[in-house]
């Protein structure tokens, strides 16, 4: 199939489902359901075979793939508007890591109890949105797909949410569309800059010399797109939506907020922020630095601090996600191993995003399985679960133990990785983020004691727990998300094989484009 249509149909067969489940009648739930699912395991089942299969991706090839600019159609002429898509060492993980994360999240959507048709068709056109995000090269291409996500997940917390879903929905979109404005002010600025140029990839070229886009274009341009994909990462102070949004959403809804839509702020930093901004990225290197240190202890801390189960996941995403900060930012070219590290430091970065998104996504699938049968989160009213429901209990220490950290198990990589490359950038602000680590050991095990382990739980609605044991549907996505994290763990290589020659091509083109410091950019951007 040409490289374009498999592309267009990867990214538009959900909201064809979406379309086809219109004609379903509304009592055929279970049929509606099964649809669904069997959309997005086939839509997992292509992403697979762009990754691995025969005359598809080259992980030996740092550049977009299939060819070296994407492949593309006119779309708006007059505008210099292309419908460009492809995909590298960076996107596609992201976009296996989709496909994987909406199997399951359709598999944990038997617990919605309402609206079921306009529910998956929203789940669908949310599919849609995710993945064209990451597979899109133009930047007004990107800027509508990044908007497509938003109205969907509005939607699906606002109507199938808890009890304060209008204000969480309504939280989640003021931030993520203030974060848009600010993006499309620098697309913007980018365009009539270089001409009227949408192409990531020629835009990146532009920005290599310094001169199309000087140094305080650069830096301008670089913190509205930073604070557009930090509120989407999130990283502190833009964090405040994400507790709300994550504890009123119903769980398949956490599942791919954490999971996926989390991502795509530091996939956007590494796409679009990081290339078309060079010289703005190394100027704000210290203050992205420190806000991903400080992301990392102040979730930490918040956690602790929580008695909502999901809010305490919630929390930890925040710290998870400062690794991912932190990582990308570690920019210290001016000793010889300096790139070296920055290297370890992005892929450690690329590798916690995927890490994060199965360990994330099965602690919020966790939950939501105790959730739907005691109908309450507070930390202080569980108990003695491992009684009852061993089989459970034991699937969720392996998958909060993954979010741990433990070694083995996908949480460490990423974090390691992150914290030796920051060592070569301050020893002392890599002795404080690995402290973190020590900060979620705490809230992890405590959680663990907290709920799995001591005296039975009796309160309200406990019989439901021998009512609606742990059944095979529930045990099947627990069971891949723990095997997933495993395997991560074990055998890392899988993803950084994929993803290390592009990451070296950035850092190689960002090291090119910015001098060894600041100071330097500044003299050069004024002769």
């Amino acid at each position: 199939m040409d490289p374009l249509c498999f592309l267009s149909a990867l990214i538009f067969l959900p909201a064809l489902g979406a379309l086809i489940l219109v004609a379903f009648p509304s009592k055929a739930v279970d049929a509606m359901r099964m649809f669904t699912v069997a959309i997005t395991v086939l839509v997992f089942a292509m992403t697979l075979n762009l990754w691995l299969g025969a005359g598809s991706f080259d992980s030996s090839i740092a550049t977009i793939q299939p060819v070296a600019e994407g492949v593309s159609k006119p779309w708006i002429p007059d505008w210099n508007i292309h419908y460009r898509l492809g995909y590298d060492g960076i996107s596609l993980p992201l976009v296996v890591l989709t496909g994987f994360v909406c199997v399951l999240a359709a598999l944990a959507s038997w617990s919605i109890n309402k609206l079921h048709k306009g529910y998956f068709m929203l789940f669908l056109l949310l599919e849609t949105g995710m993945l064209g995000t990451f597979l899109a090269l133009d930047f007004f291409l990107f800027y509508v797909f990044w908007e497509v996500m938003l109205l969907p997940m509005y939607f699906l917390i606002g109507i199938w949410g808890g009890p304060r879903r209008e204000y969480a929905a309504i939280k989640f979109f003021l931030y993520t569309l203030a974060g848009s404005v600010l993006m499309l002010i620098a697309m913007l600025m980018f365009y009539f800059g270089s001409g009227r140029e949408f192409s990531l990839i020629k835009l990146a070229e532009l920005a290599q010399d310094g001169h199309t886009f000087d140094y305080t274009t650069q830096v301008i341009a670089f913190v509205l797109l930073f604070i557009g994909f930090a509120i989407k990462v999130p990283s502190f102070p833009f964090h405040t939506w994400l507790p709300d949004a994550h504890v009123e959403a119903p769980t398949p809804i956490s599942m791919i907020l954490a999971g996926v839509l989390l991502k795509m702020g530091g996939y956007g930093i590494l796409r679009i922020a990081f290339p078309l901004c060079p010289l703005g990225a190394q100027a704000a290197a210290y203050t992205l630095v420190g806000i991903g240190v400080f992301s990392i202890i102040y979730g930490a801390f918040a956690a602790l601090a929580q008695t909502d189960f999901k809010r305490l996941v919630a929390y930890s995403s925040v710290s998870h996600m400062g690794y991912v900060v932190l990582g990308m930012a570690v920019w210290k070219i001016n000793e010889h191993n300096g790139t070296d590290f920055w290297l370890q430091g992005m892929s450690g970065a690329m590798f916690q995003m995927i890490a994060h998104g199965v360990s994330s996504a099965g602690m919020f699938f966790m939950v939501g399985v105790i959730y739907d049968r005691v109908h309450h989160r507070n930390l202080n009213e569980f108990g003695g679960l491992a009684n009852r429901m061993p089989l459970y209990s034991g699937l969720a220490a392996g998958i909060f133990f993954a979010g741990l950290g433990l070694p083995g198990l996908c949480g460490f990589i990423g974090e390691v990785a992150v914290v030796i490359s920051t060592w070569n950038f301050s020893p002392l602000l890599a002795i404080i983020a690995a402290s973190g680590v020590i900060l979620t050991a705490a809230y992890i095990l405590w959680t663990l004691q907290r709920v799995y382990l001591g005296a039975e739980y009796k309160g309200p609605h406990s019989e439901e727990i021998d009512h609606m044991p742990f059944n095979a549907r529930e045990a099947f996505v627990a069971f891949t998300l723990l095997i997933t994290a495993i395997v991560l763990g074990v055998y890392p290589a899988i993803v950084f094989d994929a993803m290390n020659p592009t990451l070296q091509g950035l850092v190689d083109s960002l090291q090119k484009a910015a001098p060894a410091d600041a100071a330097t950019a500044v003299t050069q951007a004024l002769q």
